[in-house]
């Protein structure tokens, strides 16, 4: 096989995959204005129907401009030599491989964000506000991407770092110490995100005493499930759409509510949601998921160890000396279609787990108060009711309302 063979292989995945989406999404559009099914007609009022109609329909044509965009400016840069032009400028700098790679990378993931920051931008500021779920200032939106490049820097280059010094004093055999650094992150970042990362951008303060904490407490008793750090963070500081979700594990677990979220829905409805996450406690997903994202990661590290030091990696992207950065690069994307399937499974057994968690919730609290919020969650956001099955079995983490509900009212 030559570089050139390899290059051609790389753009045929990347053509594939944005022809697999886009298919995905037109037959999900097509759906868009089908007839509601029974279970979901009291979801919306008619004139929010039609306003999450239009929502869609918007969210849609500008999905299709914001992925051709991206798909063409990847393929331009892979065809003008891009890579190999910012690696010049990056070995114009320093001789240093490890000062090299993070100034590599560092010039291509600003530059790609500063290239798509208008898109993000008439995103927030336009279709957001347009149908009423932006509340982030400008001033919010630039010192979040500041932030987000900051901690790119930090966590993202040192690792890179710490994995590129592996790969030179182990050679080969770097995927097992880039594997033992990656799993002692992921722990850490499992158990203390919300300590760690989530103050970066939210502020977080602890449910006040009152019959909503009182209520929540007596189910968690009533559970065994020991629970005293139930936090509310300011998500209605950025968008009106509401949230709640689980973190940590061990004497380091806690409850998070959207702000929008205590806002939205009535309390048992709370507490039903509060439920559903206990539930995904209870059934150890948290752990499951950890553990599968571990040995998946250490997959993919020893099968990137086989061919990272090919100079064919490096050559099909335009550099003749290998490079493990270059290498990074071919590799990811040759990957990606192992990544997809992969993917697929872990959404598979996520939409099983979601099952699991709604019937933990139904047999612990009941079915009516979590019914009633998943439709009130999903009329705020102006969810697509009526998705592709297609679309489900590639996109979906979670079950579509309707399967939810169906579940739920099963005896």
């Amino acid at each position: 096989m030559t570089a050139e063979t390899v290059f051609y292989i790389i753009i045929a995945i990347l053509l594939l995959d944005f022809i697999v989406d886009q298919v995905l999404d037109a037959l999900n559009a097509k759906h868009f204005e089908d007839k509601l099914p029974a279970e979901l007609e009291d979801v919306y009022e008619d004139k929010e129907y039609e306003r999450s109609q239009a929502y869609k329909k918007t969210r849609y044509k500008f999905g299709i401009l914001t992925s051709s965009f991206s798909l063409i400016l990847t393929l331009a840069f892979f065809f003008l030599g891009g890579f190999a032009w910012v690696d010049a400028i990056a070995k114009s700098i320093t001789d240093n491989l490890i000062l090299i790679a993070l100034i590599f990378f560092g010039i291509i993931m600003i530059g790609s964000d500063i290239l798509t920051t208008p898109f993000s931008y008439y995103s927030t500021f336009v279709i957001e506000e347009k149908f009423g779920f932006n509340k982030t200032t400008k001033k919010t939106f630039f010192l979040d991407k500041i932030k987000g490049w900051l901690m790119m820097a930090v966590l993202g280059g040192g690792i890179l770092a710490l994995i590129i010094w592996f790969y030179q004093f182990a050679g080969d055999n770097f995927w097992i110490y880039a594997w033992a650094l990656i799993t002692v992150f992921s722990i850490v970042m499992n158990m203390f995100y919300s300590k760690l990362i989530v103050p970066l951008f939210n502020k977080q303060t602890p449910l006040e005493e009152g019959i909503l904490r009182t209520k929540i407490e007596a189910y968690a008793k009533t559970v065994g499930f020991t629970l005293d750090k139930i936090f509310i963070i300011d998500g209605s500081k950025r968008s009106t759409k509401a949230n709640a979700y689980f973190s940590g594990f061990g004497s380091e677990k806690r409850i998070t509510l959207f702000d929008t979220l205590v806002n939205d829905l009535e309390e048992d409805e709370i507490v039903a949601v509060l439920a559903h996450e206990v539930g995904h406690y209870k059934k150890k997903h948290i752990i499951f998921n950890l553990f599968v994202g571990i040995i998946t990661t250490g997959f993919t590290l020893w099968l990137l160890s086989l061919f990272i030091s090919s100079p064919l990696l490096s050559q099909a992207l335009g550099v003749e000396e290998v490079s493990f950065h270059i290498g990074l690069i071919a590799f990811g994307i040759l990957y990606s279609p192992i990544s997809e399937i992969t993917g697929l499974l872990m959404n598979i057994l996520s939409r099983k787990f979601e099952y699991q968690a709604d019937n933990y919730a139904k047999e612990t609290f009941g079915s009516a108060p979590l019914i009633s919020s998943l439709k009130k969650l999903s009329s705020n956001s102006l969810s697509n009711l009526t998705p592709h099955p297609a679309y489900i079995f590639f996109h979906y983490s979670h079950p579509s309302l309707l399967q939810r509900i169906k579940n739920l009212k099963l005896k």
